[in-house]
């Protein structure tokens, strides 16, 4: 072998990648310690973008196409090696190639719940998990934050380093979007466009890539949020609570049996709620609270045509006839009034009372 054919086979005079593993990022060409030709041919393809870095610093960026290495087509490379006037030796630096295409359907979650401030439950935990795509879009800042000196770093590697990156900029995202849990939990993908402004640039100035598509697959709150959300929900399919207490009441009344037993327990979620207004109304007047006494509304006027009620409670009863509760009930007992029970409340029949108050 001449001199000439070994100096032409230390030199380095085509330049080119080809990527067939499909999950390469960035790729550190391998110069076996050979130098660069001058005139030496460098091949991008699509997809691609090849950076030089000589002497420790980011030199020349190339995109697609074919391109012969001279003083004209790297300006940056030739300021760092002082070339003034154009150079005819060959030279050293390193090259890397970049994949610049779309990789998708890249996987990211909160591996701990992330706290968020909530306006309608407060402070809550919040996990969630989807997808999002990426294609690199600054090479030098992708080299430098997050590939580095890499031989052939990998989209595996990428995922791991990632992953942690994307929740915390997710998490800072939210936060700033104040979005409550409620929307959260229930509109994925409107949401994750919504993200999209707040989270790429960071992800851009941080590390020189792109999100195109970030998907939230399913966002979970802990159990007793998701209870909280239950009985949201099943007072708003109720709508207007009195309403439906006098429904069921009546509807029950008038069916007897079952449908009286059945009317019992939303008549004493009514009694309940007026006994706690009663007793409101009574701390506001000063007026004493006795826990658990029963407040019986007011008798209609005795006398003249005022309609009595069809059915009185034994409070009601006492009340009309100038007696205690124990009287009334004593009388119940011994066959002078006659009652009726609806539900677990004890009612006495107006004809039975008008009766008793002629005896």
């Amino acid at each position: 072998m001449s001199i000439l054919d070994f100096i032409k086979k230390e030199l380095i005079e085509i330049i080119e990648w080809t990527d067939d593993s499909r999950d390469t990022l960035s790729y550190r060409w391998p110069d076996e310690d050979r130098q660069i030709k001058n005139g030496a041919q460098l091949i991008v393809r699509e997809s691609q973008m090849v950076q030089f870095v000589a002497a420790g610093q980011y030199a020349d960026l190339f995109g697609p196409g074919k391109h012969t290495l001279s003083t004209q087509n790297i300006p940056v490379l030739s300021t760092i090696l002082g070339w003034k006037y154009g150079f005819e030796s060959p030279f050293k630096c390193d090259v890397y190639y970049l994949n610049t295409r779309l990789f998708t359907g890249n996987k990211w979650g909160t591996a701990n719940p992330v706290m968020m401030r909530d306006a309608d439950f407060g402070v809550v935990r919040l996990r969630a998990f989807g997808t999002y795509d990426f294609r690199i879009v600054d090479p030098p800042r992708f080299l430098k934050e997050v590939a580095g000196t890499d031989q052939n770093f990998r989209l595996d590697e990428f995922a791991d380093t990632m992953r942690s990156r994307i929740v915390s900029v997710f998490t800072e995202a939210l936060a700033k979007a104040g979005v409550p849990a409620l929307d959260v939990a229930s509109r994925y993908s409107e949401l994750g466009e919504a993200l999209m402004p707040l989270i790429n640039p960071a992800m851009s100035g941080k590390y020189g890539i792109e999100i195109t598509s970030f998907i939230l697959e399913n966002v979970s709150v802990p159990p007793e949020v998701e209870q909280a959300i239950d009985k949201r929900s099943s007072m708003g399919v109720i709508g207007n609570l009195n309403d439906y207490v006098k429904y069921q009441m009546g509807h029950g009344m008038g069916e007897g049996g079952e449908g009286a037993a059945a009317a019992a327990v939303p008549a004493q979620m009514a009694m309940g709620f007026g006994m706690a207004q009663e007793m409101m109304r009574n701390m506001q007047s000063g007026a004493p609270v006795v826990p658990g006494a029963a407040v019986p509304p007011p008798l209609p006027p005795a006398g003249g045509d005022a309609p009595l009620l069809d059915v009185l409670t034994p409070e009601q009863a006492a009340q009309a006839l100038s007696v205690s509760v124990e009287d009334v009930m004593a009388s119940i007992a011994a066959g002078d009034l006659k009652a009726r029970k609806i539900g677990n409340a004890t009612r006495i029949a107006r004809s039975a009372l008008e009766e008793f108050l002629r005896g």
